[in-house]
């Protein structure tokens, strides 16, 4: 190979995150409401018959798949699949920042607004429960936040010969940050607290 061809290449790539192909990939909606002349959010309670986070607070969404165009529209169709709601009863989609989870997933978050919430018919198997929480609420109120630390576990036949210090080796010390709501008798937390928190940052902004 040559330096034309190295060259070529590499003019047209758009760069990502090494190893993006092997993230698997969910699309949420944070979804606006309006409700007693006020901007509401909208949160779901997974069911508590779901093998994975029964009972967690979340936004509508799921699995990015092979038959959606992008990301986005995963999100609108697990929004609609979710609560029951038409197409048509979402506009003003925009995308939020995307998070890399250390736990080997991409999250695409997005905000919209709902319109016709009477009609919202949540499908039990997949929600428990739906619930509002004022915009005004998060505007006024900090989460509580807490940190999550990872300890560096190499496995047992790991080559410590091979690199300085060996055994001894100083591992970078990893965290993450956990953000708490609490809101009448909810608990909103993680990833979704996140996002919240991402999205008052973002209409703050000048």
């Amino acid at each position: 190979m040559d330096m034309e061809q190295i060259i070529q290449k590499l003019q047209h790539r758009t760069p990502s995150p090494i190893g993006m192909n092997e993230f698997v990939k969910y699309a949420v909606l944070l979804p606006l409401i309006e409700k007693n002349d006020e901007i509401h959010i909208l949160f779901e309670v997974r069911s508590f018959q779901l093998r994975r986070q029964p009972g967690e607070i979340c936004f509508p969404g799921g699995k990015v798949d092979a038959c959606d165009r992008n990301e986005q529209e995963a999100a609108i169709r697990e929004t609609c699949e979710e609560l029951g709601v038409e197409k048509s009863s979402i506009s003003n989609v925009f995308p939020l920042d995307y998070l890399i989870s250390p736990f080997g997933m991409i999250v695409y978050p997005f905000v919209a607004s709902l319109s016709r919430s009477h009609l919202i018919k949540p499908n039990h198997e997949e929600v428990a429960e739906i619930f509002t929480v004022p915009l005004s609420f998060f505007q006024q109120t900090q989460p509580e936040v807490y940190h999550v630390h990872f300890q560096a576990q190499p496995e047992p036949n790991f080559p410590f010969d091979k690199i300085p210090d060996g055994k001894n080796y100083r591992w970078r010390p990893r965290q993450i940050e956990e953000y708490f709501y609490y809101y009448e008798d909810k608990v909103i937390w993680g990833l979704t607290a996140k996002i919240v928190h991402h999205f008052i940052d973002v209409i703050r902004s000048e």
